[in-house]
């Protein structure tokens, strides 16, 4: 989650169990503690793919973690002891606050890696967008409530009642994920399609409406799926170019990209260039995480030592007006094949776009004719 909504979680935690005792410092000490699993972006791990795949690594490893709090917890007791609450009532705090970071990161899409130093593909259970004013505004709303009116020798119902919400808000985004796949699901099986992997999340800002990504081989199909829809999902097939990928399975930094993404991937041929693409984050045709792996030498593909992000544009507020519309509009159109197709645009302008092996054929979905801004 964004880093606001990290350090307001832990702040009203801590001040839920220690503000009482230490008053609007419980709130600080939370937002600062709240927010330290997030300061491994301040290391260097090399290229883009490293920097993707290592961030929410050992910091964010729920037995760092709990290491790190008995720490603490031992190391305030012996220099600044409280006999107003007990060794095991300030490691609670201290593990509690340093835990719900890395748990909340796993409801969203970008993969945390919750049991590191073992390496299962990390968890991504995709049911929060990374910022949701929903989940997020009440806990800010009662930490600056707290910040106002104290919490010293009183009881803390407004940030106890914040954090109840949050986390029954949270458990219910779940639901809106079995819905969406669900739907998906029945609609694969009518149409006979086998999908080898389903991914989903909710659009930006909201859990109301759900896109669902499907892969089958060299294609994939995206869907729309909302609360309100009575209708069945319509599937849109994209290229993946998964043929692509092939040069590249000799790369450590393709390998783990597709460990830590498990495979959600697409593969575009943009004039020289081979760019992979994670279609899990972002919004479809708008997706931050993209990646120059190899440019065409010498009749073949040459992969790069050093792997760099492909330059990608900001969103566009006319396609989440269009998609916000999607939600109460069910049969409001929503063009996912010609925001996909942008995919295969050379941002600097020129250069053929494929999904071939080698040059020359044009991806079947390529838009770059269009005047819209990716979102």
């Amino acid at each position: 989650m964004d880093s606001i909504t990290q350090a307001v979680l832990g702040a009203s935690i801590q001040g839920a169990l220690l503000g009482r005792w230490q008053g609007r410092k419980a709130l600080l000490y939370g937002a600062v503690l709240g927010t330290l699993p997030d300061m491994d972006v301040m290391i260097d791990y090399g290229d883009a793919v490293a920097a993707m795949t290592y961030h929410r690594g050992f910091s964010h490893s729920l037995f760092v973690l709990t290491g790190l709090a008995l720490l603490l917890t031992w190391f305030l007791r012996r220099w600044r002891p409280n006999p107003g609450y007990s060794s095991r009532r300030l490691f609670l705090a201290i593990w509690l606050v340093l835990i719900t970071h890395p748990l909340l990161d796993a409801f969203t899409s970008y993969g945390t890696q919750l049991l590191w130093p073992f390496a299962p593909t990390p968890a991504a259970w995709s049911s929060i967008f990374i910022i949701d004013p929903i989940y997020s505004l009440p806990l800010l709303g009662a930490v600056i409530y707290g910040l106002i009116a104290g919490l010293k020798d009183k009881a803390n119902p407004v940030v106890n009642w914040a954090l109840a919400f949050s986390t029954v808000y949270l458990a219910s985004t779940l639901g809106g994920k079995y819905m969406a796949e669900h739907r998906v699901e029945q609609e694969l099986a009518r149409q006979g399609i086998e999908a080898e992997a389903i991914f989903s999340s909710p659009t930006p800002f909201n859990t109301l409406l759900w896109r669902v990504v499907t892969i089958e081989g060299e294609d994939y199909h995206e869907a729309l799926v909302g609360w309100f829809d009575s209708a069945p999902p319509v599937l849109e097939r994209m290229p993946r170019g998964a043929a692509l990928g092939q040069p590249l399975e000799d790369s450590p930094a393709h390998q783990r990209l597709k460990w830590f993404t498990n495979d959600v991937l697409r593969y575009d041929h943009i004039g020289d260039h081979l760019v992979v693409t994670d279609i899990r984050l972002g919004m479809t045709g708008f997706h931050p995480f993209r990646f120059d792996f190899a440019h065409w030498q010498n009749g073949a593909w040459q992969v790069q030592p050093y792997i760099e992000r492909w330059p990608s544009e900001r969103g566009d507020m006319q396609r989440l007006a269009l998609l916000w519309q999607r939600i109460w509009k069910p049969a409001t159109p929503v063009p996912l094949a010609l925001w996909a197709g942008e995919l295969s645009r050379d941002p600097q302008g020129g250069g053929a776009a494929h999904n071939d092996l080698k040059p020359g054929r044009k991806a079947a979905s390529s838009a770059s004719d269009t005047s819209d801004p990716a979102l």
